[in-house]
């Protein structure tokens, strides 16, 4: 048999097609984003924050901007920030309204941190009928007046969270008769020990008004076990509840036993909070990773079942005359796999 019908000679390598090879990735080459489909674009754009697309991702290009200004886009809003305000060079209330404006009411989730006011609520609420998720963060101007006003007009409600803000339980009542879809409420405090104090208007305003709530996260409460049997009465359907640093819990053995029984997903006041989102501060208390360390004598973790110019623009403005650019780092998007 000769070569020309066997083309695999002794001693020799085959080579490569011409469309093998070009269809390989040069090692060290950076993807093109700007020839991505507008799919996976729009999918990729979506995994920032709200801050990071309207200061960097939409300035890289036309299509980019056009993408930012799809409403869909616009569905969950998130204004997380460092909170570092006064090294910031925009308003971060003007930059969330032009957010809410471009959702065109089809907004659902929207997170502030670091900032807020009852008109921002009231802006927000007046334009987005359908809000499922409302989390607010350290947003200390937000007084129990303006969350009140503005409860009537989230009847699509189902998740709120509320930590690390001065709020009292007074708009939580408001709150849990303005909204009968909601299904799950963090509210969450740091603990400080003195001054000493004993307090279940929380829980009362919470039992009062939310039967149908199923998750409840209370940490840094101060109620009693009186507040907590209150809770556990008036909130039937719970499946998980969050007591960590809650040290004016003491548990018996028929409420221990009702906790045990009754909640799925249980966390007690010396649960570990490893996994807690913000610094865990208590005055007075740690939390300990040990069952030796709850004086309960076990741990919930046993129970788991598992302008631009200070942001001047218009949104109504025309597109800017951006120049297409490569450095993307800014945008961190090279660690996200599509």
């Amino acid at each position: 048999m000769d070569n020309k019908t066997n083309p695999k000679v002794p001693g020799t390598k085959p080579k490569p097609s011409p469309s093998s090879s070009s269809s390989r990735s040069t090692p060290g080459r950076r993807r093109n984003w700007l020839e991505l489909p507008p799919e996976i674009t729009a999918s990729i754009i979506s995994r920032l924050g709200a801050v990071e697309i309207l200061t960097a991702a939409e300035k890289v290009c036309r299509s980019w901007r056009a993408i930012c200004k799809d409403p869909l886009m616009w569905r969950t809003i998130d204004m997380r920030n460092d909170g570092d305000l006064h090294d910031m060079t925009y308003d971060l209330e003007k930059m969330c309204c032009d957010a809410v404006d471009r959702s065109c009411g089809q907004l659902v989730d929207i997170s502030v941190e670091y900032f807020g006011s009852d008109e921002l609520l009231k802006y927000i609420t007046a334009r987005s009928s359908g809000i499922k998720r409302l989390r607010l963060v350290r947003c200390y101007c937000i007084t129990d007046e303006g969350l009140s006003e503005v409860a009537p007009k989230l009847p699509m409600l189902e998740d709120l969270e509320l930590s690390m803000c001065t709020l009292s339980h007074e708009p939580l009542k408001v709150v849990g008769r303005s909204c009968p879809l909601l299904k799950s409420l963090k509210l969450n405090n740091h603990w400080y020990q003195f001054p000493q104090e004993l307090c279940n208007n929380d829980a009362c305003a919470v039992a009062g008004t939310m039967r149908g709530l199923q998750h409840l996260q209370l940490f840094g409460n101060k109620l009693t076990n009186d507040g907590l049997i209150e809770l556990l009465d008036g909130c039937p359907r719970l499946e998980s509840l969050d007591l960590r640093h809650c040290f004016n819990l003491y548990m018996d053995g028929d409420l221990e036993k009702r906790l045990t029984e009754n909640i799925k997903k249980l966390r007690l006041p010396y649960d570990s909070t490893e996994d807690f989102e913000f610094d865990a501060i208590s005055n007075g208390y740690e939390s300990r990773d040990d069952d030796l360390g709850s004086p309960y004598g076990f741990s919930g973790s046993n129970l788991l079942s598992d302008d631009y110019d200070e942001y001047g623009f218009s949104s109504e403005g025309d597109f800017y005359d951006y120049e297409d650019y490569n450095d993307f780092a800014t945008l961190n998007l090279y660690d996200y796999p599509f």
